[in-house]
């Protein structure tokens, strides 16, 4: 079993920069591909990022790209994501999700295996 926990969220205004950061145990971390999503009440749950597990290749949401940056450190099962110019419509609970079967992960939340508890982020106007 894998765990996974988020940590990072808070509140902030619009315009900051805010860094969530993600560690999954319980197997081997660089087996692992990664994502970030985010859910607000009433609606489905919504891909952010995702990068695969060499941290060679990653993707956005078409909502964040330019704005967000996804990474990880295989050294220390981390995976952060570094989110710049927020806006008031980020706000959300932030997940992060992990999976042994995919390589580059992906948008599909059905395809995760693993999630954490989530965290909450707030950007106020």
């Amino acid at each position: 079993h894998v765990q996974v926990v988020e940590s990072g969220g808070g509140l902030v205004q619009a315009g900051a920069s805010l860094r969530l950061s993600c560690t999954a145990s319980g197997r081997t971390f660089s087996g692992l591909a990664m994502g970030w999503f985010r859910q607000t009440p009433g609606m489905e749950r919504e891909f952010v990022a995702a990068i695969s597990r060499s941290g060679g290749s990653n993707t956005y949401a078409d909502s964040v790209k330019g704005r967000f940056i996804i990474s990880r450190d295989n050294n220390k099962n981390t995976v952060v994501l570094q989110m710049n110019s927020l806006k008031p419509e980020d706000t959300a609970v932030y997940y992060c999700a992990a999976d042994p079967d995919m390589y580059y992960g992906g948008s599909d939340p059905k395809r995760y295996d693993y999630w954490g508890q989530g965290t909450q982020v707030t950007v106020s106007s």
